[in-house]
């Protein structure tokens, strides 16, 4: 499954029912170097969502989730926070993290 570019308007929705979210920046190095294993996890986790919100574009998203260092990543189960980590994770620790908070 594709993962799906977020913003305010779509994140709530999005996020609803149980997803995983990768807050990035473009110009942030670490986010860089997880993007390849957050894509691979989204492949092969077939039933969460994978979404990311670029922090430049949507800083009250940022904010509302307190957002202090990227990338952070974010789970979320029926619209509320349920797991989080920031700084970089293979696809490895995604999947750990996904089996933890959804299984």
């Amino acid at each position: 499954m594709a993962v799906k570019d977020l913003n305010k308007e779509s994140f709530d929705g999005f996020v609803k029912k149980g997803a995983v979210v990768d807050f990035y920046a473009d110009w942030c190095g670490p986010c860089k170097i997880m993007k390849p294993h957050f894509e691979k996890a989204s492949e092969s986790i077939k039933d969460v969502k994978f979404g990311k919100v670029n922090v430049d574009g949507n800083q009250e998203l940022a904010q509302r989730f307190q957002v202090m260092s990227i990338p952070t990543t974010i789970l979320f189960k029926d619209g509320k926070q349920v797991d989080r980590h920031s700084g970089a994770l293979n696809e490895d620790m995604i999947k750990e993290m996904v089996d933890k908070a959804f299984k």
